[in-house]
């Protein structure tokens, strides 16, 4: 499983999320590559990506996509991404 996580440059945030995603999956005991992009670099990065996770501001930018977008509202909020994961994957 692919999860790509996209901010603007793909440096600050998009790596928070990275971060926080690992954290959460490992809890989960899921695995899966989780990848941390620019917006830019998305349609490279992406195209086997099961799961986009991304804030609000972005989401129009991503476009058409066989991905689940996960819209994350508090970076650093390991129970949003918690929740919102696992009602992604099931």
């Amino acid at each position: 499983m692919k999860i790509v996580t996209i901010c603007g440059v793909g440096i600050g945030s998009s790596g928070i999320l990275k971060v926080n995603a690992e954290r959460v999956l490992a809890k989960l005991d899921i695995e899966a590559d989780v990848v941390a992009a620019d917006i830019g670099s998305l349609a490279g990065v992406a195209d086997d990506a099961q799961v986009i996770l991304t804030s609000a501001e972005f989401v129009e930018a991503i476009g058409q996509t066989f991905a689940d977008v996960i819209v994350i509202q508090n970076h650093f909020d390991q129970q949003e991404l918690t929740e919102k994961l696992q009602r992604s994957l099931g």
